[in-house]
């Protein structure tokens, strides 16, 4: 469809500015513009709403939390929509923002292809400055910085990558249109859900596949359903309670933890637990386990080699199937984000599928007819999907140009360790807020659960400080290191240290390795974001 671009004027003067126009920046547009009566805007800097959704078009790519629930909980939203999918895929996903837009309006606020580069704030006027490449300006009393955690993608420094005569593809930019493998070689680097998605479909398809693989993805079925149209209209009657439910479990999804430990069951019993989580498919084996997953090694160990022997009889080749589901945990089970596939391994296992083991073998370089490892053999390929993943959840922040009220960079004051309260404020940076980021329960939770208890926490706050005449908030120093202090200490009594992963920014050399997230889950998050609402804006300087 045609986007038609709202014109502005040099200068915007608004009440909020929203960066980013995916699940988070819509629904903040929607609270603030639409309950509060605010002026909005919205600096997007792709071509279109959407977020990730938008940016995101390789091949197999679709969403790992189900319908309906990987949605808007909004009557006005899912009254007049009906998903094809369980797990819907991102052609879905697009056609679900249009609906969205109709509904709520969302696109005649938006400023298209408008990325920023620079936020200063005025103390005096208690005013953000906010500029972009192509020159737009905006300024507003509150800066809601809404860019996702997976907003800037990260490419290995690769030697002779650019003399690479066919063609490369980064999973995140994405051409429109179907990228033709049939009849050649083609190559995916990286196997976390990226390279899962592609390599499920190219594998279908292509002469042969070569998949770059350091760590073995400890996938889970996705168990995919084609959804009834007449079924999910009966559905609806209960629609508004099922997502009210979901708000208050652990992970914002519709079950729990499962509340008894690992031992607690006869190994006949454990075994008919996992048994049943394993065949319920999607997320289930990992968020409706036993409450002891993540906190016990030994609880986590049993969990691995049921997952080890379910996935070993899938593959036939006994090389790969020590590649893929090797006998010894490469990391601790949910340390990292298990992938949802559906015919992964039998896509692997045929003969033309071929497996690099970049962790005895690494890249060393790219010449123009393919991938050369450190055991020198030369991959010859036709095309690359590099799969290699994101500076997740922060790296989209430091790319804003974001000063503190010293004029120090966001960049600057993160390079020894990242730091918030609640993980939507940040001290010395008054009235800007962060949604869908770091050090929150972003990526241990449905996406849009935590999306909107966020939104509305902030909404909540802004309300109370336009009510009481309040000019701006900053958080403390104070409450934004004992807010560190609890997510890191509940990390740490997790298994998640003990795994080299995005969830602790150690995919990026350099980046500084803390847990980006909180895994307290949302019930405990609520509280303390309640509580700084309820308390006279607990942790927070007003003026």
């Amino acid at each position: 469809m045609t986007i038609v671009q709202s014109r502005s004027p040099s200068h915007i003067n608004l009440d909020a500015l929203i960066i980013g126009a995916g699940f988070s920046g819509i629904y903040l547009l929607h609270k603030l513009r639409d309950e509060l009566k605010l002026s909005v805007k919205i600096f997007e800097a792709k071509s279109d709403i959407g977020g990730t959704w938008h940016a995101n078009r390789y091949p197999g790519a679709r969403v790992d939390c189900p319908a309906p629930l990987y949605a808007y909980s909004s009557q006005k939203v899912w009254k007049s929509w009906t998903w094809g999918e369980k797990y819907p895929n991102q052609k879905e996903l697009k056609t679900y923002f249009d609906h969205v837009d109709k509904v709520l309006n969302v696109r005649k606020d938006c400023f298209f292809n408008s990325e920023v580069n620079s936020a200063t704030y005025d103390e005096v006027s208690c005013q953000w400055t906010v500029h972009t490449v192509n020159g737009k300006v905006a300024t507003a009393k509150y800066l809601v910085v809404a860019v996702g955690f997976a907003s800037k993608s990260y490419v290995p420094d690769w030697k002779g990558i650019a003399s690479f005569k066919g063609t490369i593809y980064h999973s995140a930019h994405w051409p429109e249109g179907d990228v033709v493998v049939k009849g050649k070689k083609v190559a995916i680097i990286g196997t976390g859900s990226t390279g899962i998605q592609i390599t499920q479909e190219w594998a279908k398809e292509a002469d042969e596949t070569f998949l770059f693989q350091r760590t073995p993805n400890l996938c889970l079925p996705m168990r995919q359903q084609q959804l009834d149209a007449g079924q999910q209209s009966k559905d609806k009657g209960g629609y508004e309670k099922y997502f009210v439910d979901c708000q208050s479990t652990f992970a914002g999804l519709d079950y729990q933890p499962t509340p008894r430990n690992t031992m607690d069951d006869s190994p006949t019993d454990r075994e008919a637990f996992y048994e049943r989580l394993y065949e319920l498919g999607g997320f289930r084996f990992w968020f409706n386990n036993y409450q002891d997953l993540i906190f016990n090694t030994t609880a986590n160990r049993e969990a691995y080699e049921f997952w080890a022997r379910k996935t070993r009889s899938r593959i036939t080749d006994p090389i790969k199937r020590d590649l893929l589901a090797p006998l010894e945990p490469p990391h601790p089970f949910g340390a990292k984000r298990p992938s949802l596939e559906q015919d992964f391994y039998e896509q692997v296992d045929k003969p033309n599928v071929h497996i690099i083991d970049t962790k005895s073998h690494p890249i060393v370089e790219v010449r123009p007819e393919g991938i050369v490892t450190a055991d020198g053999k030369c991959h010859e390929v036709d095309i690359i999907a590099v799969a290699t993943g994101f500076d997740a959840v922060t790296g989209g922040l430091m790319l804003l140009g974001l000063k503190d009220t010293d004029g120090i960079d966001l960049c600057e004051r993160w390079k020894d360790g990242m730091s918030t309260y609640l993980g939507m404020a940040i001290s010395g940076f008054p009235n800007m807020f962060l949604s869908y980021s770091l050090q929150a329960p972003t990526a241990f939770a449905n996406g849009p659960t935590i999306i909107e208890l966020q939104g509305n926490w902030i909404t909540s706050i802004i309300s109370r400080m336009e009510s009481e005449g309040v000019r701006s908030i900053t958080a403390t120093k104070e409450a934004e290191s004992s807010w560190n202090d609890e997510v890191n200490t509940v990390a740490n009594a997790t298994v998640l240290p003990l795994a080299n992963s995005w969830y602790m920014g150690s995919n990026i050399p350099g980046k500084p390795v803390q847990s980006l997230n909180y895994i307290g889950g949302l019930p405990t998050y609520r509280e303390r974001c309640d509580n700084a609402i309820n308390r006279d804006f607990l942790g927070f300087v007003k003026n």
